[in-house]
């Protein structure tokens, strides 16, 4: 059994030069706390796994198995924000369960999971009631000893953590850290005990792992943040250099990057958002499929539209492969969509209208389509195919296929790459005007959608050097899209409501309703085809 908990919690440590934790200040006075219950002290005692070259650590995560406490098990913490974590646990087990393992595959990959750090506390427990009596926040000392497996260095420290009960209300710490910060206390410097831990333990400041040190989104001994002269894709410089009155000089303008730095940010970014979203989807987790996938597009779109960037030899195999993705993540949510498109329709219509078991036969429709996704999505992100580009992403990162357009100035070169996608677009719209409505009106308007996506990331990447008017064009882009995609979705949707017309008429069923949601929906193809020429005379 594998559950999932929402934890929201803070640490905090002694202020610079206190050689102890100062003592807890009377927590009773704090708003909203009525009670201060002392639940005694336990013994904790945690193995934390990550690869040998911290592949988890770099990324803010935490994999361990516990002994002791209450929650003593198998426990798997995803940033979610800032002080918060979504905390997977799995029962105790000598093994790592596989739904965990699983969790973590984008950011593992093949790399082995095993111990990197021994955690032992001693936790002295208060429990916070509130007005109701109830659980609101739980204040913990804890005194740490931490060692290293592999060195057997060690380092111990006390801390103090304060964490929110279940449904809380997050303002209960601010007063709770008031009331800390007051005592002597000070925020901790290190984001978990994890971290901690292996700053202390290392054994000199600032070393890395022996296997290389692993950055967001790269494999162990590359950097995914690598541009030309390596590490993070910027020229080094020997300090900041100073003006003739000794004063810092201000740092260069935007326009003044090189265009590769600027088209590299934004693949970094959306390399980033596929491999943190993996554990979302695999979760299950509201809207995290549409947005790995609009993530994928992204990229694929940007390899297109910087190919005087990036050489597209390098660019095109993954762009088939991202388009591969896309397409496979694609089936469940379209068909996600399309159910409540009709769903929607349904629930315009009077009641006179909703003849035989319209609701039932949609049900059955959209259960039939459903069979066996979830499985199907799962497999592919543990499959060969995806993790093997996940690596070839890590590795453009780590070797930048740049081309010459990459060491000019940003600004050209990404305006022109923008101009280039706008005509595009704008081809693509004239030539939809030129039909008359049929299905060759259909797929142009279809392929006028995409040209308008194109345009719309195109302008993103280029909106840090670009500024107001590549963000223009990305609203504007955003305006058509959603037009056109209410217009695709239309269609789409009449082919169903075919389809599920038929299967009614074979069950004995009637299709009445069916035919008026379809006649509803041609009236609606209608009305965005008329908005379409406004819109261009409006903006384009």
């Amino acid at each position: 059994m594998v559950d999932t908990v929402r934890e929201i919690e803070r640490k905090y440590e002694a202020t610079a030069g206190a050689r102890e934790l100062p003592p807890l200040p009377d927590l009773t006075g704090v708003e909203g706390v009525t009670a201060v219950i002392d639940q005694g002290t336990a013994l904790l005692d945690a193995v934390y796994y990550d690869t040998a070259g911290r592949r988890l650590a770099a990324d803010g995560i935490t994999l361990r198995r516990r002994t002791g406490g209450e929650d003593a098990g198998w426990h798997l913490k995803l940033p979610v924000a800032a002080g918060v974590r979504d905390e997977v646990r799995a029962p105790l087990g000598e093994d790592i369960p596989r739904r965990l393992t699983a969790l973590v595959r984008s950011r593992t990959r093949d790399a082995e999971l095993a111990p990197v750090v021994r955690i032992r506390s001693e936790r002295d427990v208060h429990q916070l009631l509130g007005t109701d009596g109830e659980p609101v926040a739980e204040v913990s000392v804890d005194r740490v000893t931490a060692e290293r497996p592999e060195t057997g260095a060690t380092a111990q420290w006390a801390e103090v953590e304060a964490e929110l009960s279940p449904g809380g209300d997050p303002a209960l710490l601010d007063a709770v850290e008031a009331a800390l910060t007051g005592a002597g206390l000070r925020r901790s410097a290190a984001g978990s005990k994890l971290a901690r831990a292996l700053e202390e333990t290392d054994e000199k400041a600032g070393k890395k792992a022996k296997d290389g040190k692993k950055t967001k989104n790269g494999k162990d001994g590359k950097s995914s943040k690598s541009g030309k002269d390596g590490k993070d894709g910027k020229k080094k410089s020997a300090g900041k250099k100073k003006t003739a009155d000794n004063k810092p000089a201000k740092p260069p303008k935007p326009a003044a990057r090189p265009a590769g730095d600027v088209v590299l940010d934004y693949v970094r970014k959306q390399i980033t958002a596929l491999i943190e979203l993996d554990p979302a989807v695999r979760r299950d987790q509201p809207d995290a499929v549409h947005q790995m996938r609009v993530a994928s597009r992204r990229l694929r779109s940007t390899f297109r539209s910087y190919r005087a960037v990036l050489d597209r030899t390098r660019t095109d195999p993954l762009s088939g492969e991202l388009r591969w993705l896309a397409g496979e993540l694609g089936v469940d949510r379209d068909r996600e969509v399309l159910t409540e498109r009709i769903h929607a329709g349904l629930g315009e219509l009077e009641r006179p209208l909703l003849l035989g078991p319209v609701r039932g036969r949609l049900r059955i429709w959209s259960t039939a389509r459903r069979t066996g996704s979830r499985r199907r999505v799962v497999a592919l992100l543990d499959g060969r195919r995806y993790l093997t580009l996940l690596d070839d992403l890590d590795d453009v990162l780590a070797h930048p296929p740049l081309r010459p357009a990459a060491d000019r100035p940003a600004e050209p070169v990404l305006r022109k790459a923008v101009d280039r996608q706008y005509r595009r677009f704008a081809g693509h719209l004239q030539e939809t005007f030129d039909l008359a409505p049929g299905p060759d009106r259909d797929t142009a308007i279809h392929e006028t959608r995409k040209a308008a996506k194109r345009t719309r990331y195109a302008a993103e990447v280029a909106r840090p050097v670009l500024g107001r008017e590549a963000k223009d064009v990305t609203s504007l882009m955003r305006e058509v899209q959603d037009l056109l995609g209410d217009y695709q979705d239309g269609v789409v949707a009449r082919a169903a409501l075919r389809e599920i017309a038929v299967q009614a008429q074979a069950a004995g069923e009637p299709s009445f309703t069916y035919g008026i949601l379809y006649a509803r929906e041609e009236a609606r193809a209608a009305e965005l085809r008329d908005r379409l020429p406004r819109l261009s005379r409006k903006h384009l």
